[in-house]
């Protein structure tokens, strides 16, 4: 891969050339330092939004008199763009320039962020929120893409593994500091992005090289990205507007209007995929079990995941009472138990197979769920609530870094940035569609957001279901191969270990987390990590 290096050389605080003992930057020179800080700051006000706006909504709605069908396309808004464009981001970087398409992704998301913190009415902040998502995707795989393209190989696990690590954090402190924020006013949540992505502006220009893929696809699947939008698109019209609860047969023709596109444009997108040259997804990629069987349990327990958050933080505010900062922080453990045991798990699956991590993790993660279920007007924290909190963190512990590892192994080589591209846009399918599908199964819509006794019923169904899709998914495992080296498709050599910070296998300190962001990847290189989005 060629990398073409920015104008501007080192800075004279960085060590000679000898020291970075191999072409690309070295993770421990100043440069090094300065160009991780730049796309851990880029990256890290994507992760934080996919968490910090949930705990905002109820002050969004009061202030902006919104619906719940508004507060939904606030969330879903912006994770459907994000979804349905992240494949396009990871490919305009392979050809445009990987700097130069993650400067615009900072700049996109700064001046959306803000157009968000101005909007005058709930449409406004709608529409300012899926722009957002199209930065996003072009802010989110960009990051990933840089550290691959830039620095040396022996350093590449290492810095992978601290970008994951801060990619942990960040969606962890989005509840929390989305609930001290909006008790002073929502629209900080958004304006605090500004200064950031600032930041990140002058790091980039400093440290960050330039670098492009010359052996990527010229053409770029425009087709089947506008596809991809239209069919998720209408999906989701279908699902919120089925539970809006009102306007009549108005809203009834829209719905059936939304469903009948969302057939037709994924029949669409399958067809266009299948014959065009340079397709988004390969369909061969599908060929293999292990990646079907992977990719179905990441939808479902993502889903869930999604699912979970969206409802928790709505329950303990408006049925226990909590005040915006503590239903932020409320399940903070879990994404701390995460943080601390993923690396480990990636061990384990790498001396056990991706099946028994796989089998248990989401069986934890349901019965964790299954006991927030219950929880309703009266409960005690320590006693009612934080058990469930931990037994779900438990098990997302025991999943995410196996599930990453099975995806990227099931796929060949050369395909390893479109594999972890697809398990990014499939995960945020899976939260998109639970956010939007959920409160229409469990009969919310209008203001039942605001009523504790229809919040509570719809929020203990919403939980069930939720138990039920991470069972599905942990049952779904056995169908996947016992041994690590088993899942490597047809003609391609057994797979290897995700490489640890000093290169060896599942080394400490690797955390390999699922479904944040692709990477646009040579052959061979890691395709992704990150961290379950909220």
């Amino acid at each position: 891969m060629k990398v073409i290096r920015h104008p501007q050389g080192p800075s004279s605080s960085d060590p000679p050339p000898a020291a970075e003992a191999g072409p690309g930057v070295a993770y421990a020179s100043a440069r090094g330092r300065g160009l991780l800080a730049a796309v851990v700051l880029g990256s890290a006000i994507a992760f934080l939004d996919s968490t910090v706006v949930n705990v905002a909504l109820p002050s969004i709605g009061a202030d902006l008199d919104a619906s719940f069908a508004q507060l939904q396309w606030v969330v879903t808004g912006y994770t459907l763009t994000l979804a349905a464009f992240i494949l396009t981001g990871g490919s305009l970087g392979d050809r445009l320039g990987r700097r130069r398409v993650y400067v615009w992704g900072i700049v996109g998301f700064a001046g959306t962020s803000l157009l968000c913190a101005m909007a005058p009415t709930a449409g406004a902040l709608v529409v300012a929120r899926v722009l957002q998502g199209v930065a996003g995707a072009l802010l989110t795989p960009g990051s990933l893409a840089v550290i691959q393209a830039s620095f040396r190989a022996a350093d590449r696990g290492r810095a992978i593994g601290t970008w994951a690590g801060i990619g942990a954090i960040a969606p962890a402190l989005g509840p929390p500091l989305g609930g001290l924020l909006a008790e002073v006013s929502w629209r900080l949540v958004f304006l605090v992005n500004l200064p950031v992505a600032a930041l990140a502006l002058v790091l980039t220009a400093r440290y960050v090289p330039e670098s492009r893929d010359p052996q990527a696809a010229r053409g770029i699947d425009l087709v089947g990205a506008g596809l991809g939008v239209v069919a998720l698109g209408a999906l989701t019209v279908a699902l919120v507007g089925g539970g809006g609860g009102e306007g009549g047969e108005v809203l009834v023709t829209l719905v059936a209007v939304a469903a009948v596109v969302a057939v037709l444009a994924g029949a669409a997108f399958v067809w266009w995929e299948r014959r065009d040259t340079a397709p988004m997804v390969p369909p061969s990629l599908w060929a293999s079990r292990t990646f079907t069987v992977a990719n179905l349990l990441t939808l479902v327990v993502y889903a869930a995941l999604s699912g979970l958050f969206f409802f928790l933080v709505l329950q303990l505010q408006t049925s226990l009472g909590y005040r915006p900062t503590l239903a932020g922080a409320a399940a903070l453990p879990s994404s701390v138990l995460l943080l601390l045991l993923s690396s480990r798990a990636g061990a384990l699956a790498t001396r056990t197979g991706p099946r028994l991590p796989l089998l248990v993790g989401p069986l934890v993660a349901a019965a964790g769920v299954g006991w927030l279920a219950f929880v309703s007007a009266g409960d005690s924290y320590v006693r009612d609530v934080l058990p469930g909190v931990l037994l779900f963190g438990l098990g997302l512990s025991l999943l995410v870094a196996p599930l990453t590892t099975t995806v990227l192994a099931a796929a060949p080589d050369r395909l390893s940035g479109t594999a972890s591209g697809v398990n990014n846009a499939v995960s945020r399918a899976g939260g998109l569609l639970a956010v939007a599908a959920l409160p229409t199964l469990v009969g919310l819509g209008a203001q039942d957001y605001a009523d504790v006794d229809a919040l509570t019923a719809g929020y203990r169904t919403a939980m069930l279901v939720c138990t039920g899709l991470l069972v599905a998914g942990g049952l779904s495992a056995l169908a996947l191969p016992r041994r690590l080296a088993d899942c490597a498709p047809a003609g391609e050599p057994p797979c290897r270990p995700a490489p640890g910070p000093h290169g060896g296998p599942g080394g400490p300190g690797t955390v390999a987390l699922p479904a944040v962001a692709v990477g646009a990847s040579g052959p061979g290189g890691p395709g992704s990590a990150g961290t379950p989005s909220g």
